[in-house]
């Protein structure tokens, strides 16, 4: 099958892609989602098939149209994976503008590969020892508030301190887990 258009958009044009749509979108879907993890992502790249045909179909004739589209789909299953590859440890702790190390999206990070699981597992016993070292105090307010989201108006009603000491009871906790962190972070970043 070939298909052709102009660069202005009429009825045969629409029509030339709506049949092509119906003709392979089952084909389609079914080969894209042998080479993915869910069904979300097979039809995501569907519909990105779908506009690049939309697009190209304007400008120039597609010859043949059956293998241009499995090899579209084929690149946009690659670009997917390219996409969710594992990140580097570099990538998931960031300083701020005050030099602190934040952490947060090494201890969310998907464990995708056994290196990944393998890391994450590090960071979370690291994570919980760090905490349990804290004093009872400091523990419960980082909990409360990061964890549990629970509010500092809350924690103060409940344990009756003041809520700038425990503001400074977090911060004393959090500077602790950051250098507990921090060294995981330096071995696996520099081993």
């Amino acid at each position: 099958m070939t298909i052709a258009m102009t660069a202005e958009p009429n009825n045969s044009n629409n029509s030339g892609i709506t049949a092509v749509v119906q003709e392979y979108s089952k084909r389609l879907f079914r080969f894209i989602r042998g080479k993915v993890r869910n069904d979300a992502d097979a039809e995501d790249i569907l519909q990105d098939v779908w506009y690049q045909l939309s697009r190209v179909a304007d400008a120039e004739p597609i010859e043949q149209i059956s293998g241009w589209l499995f090899r579209v789909a084929r690149n946009r299953v690659t670009d997917l994976y390219r996409r969710t590859t594992p990140q580097m440890l570099d990538d998931l702790a960031y300083e701020n503008e005050e030099g602190e190390l934040h952490f947060k999206d090494l201890l969310l990070m998907e464990a995708t590969t056994p290196e990944t699981e393998y890391l994450k597992k590090i960071v979370w016993d690291t994570f919980f020892a760090a905490l349990e070292e804290l004093p009872e105090a400091q523990r419960n307010v980082f909990v409360w508030n990061e964890m549990e989201d629970e509010t500092f108006q809350s924690i103060s009603d409940r344990t009756g301190d003041n809520i700038k000491t425990l503001i400074s009871r977090k911060r004393y906790a959090v500077q602790h887990l950051r250098e507990r962190l921090y060294t995981v972070y330096q071995e696996f970043l520099n081993p």
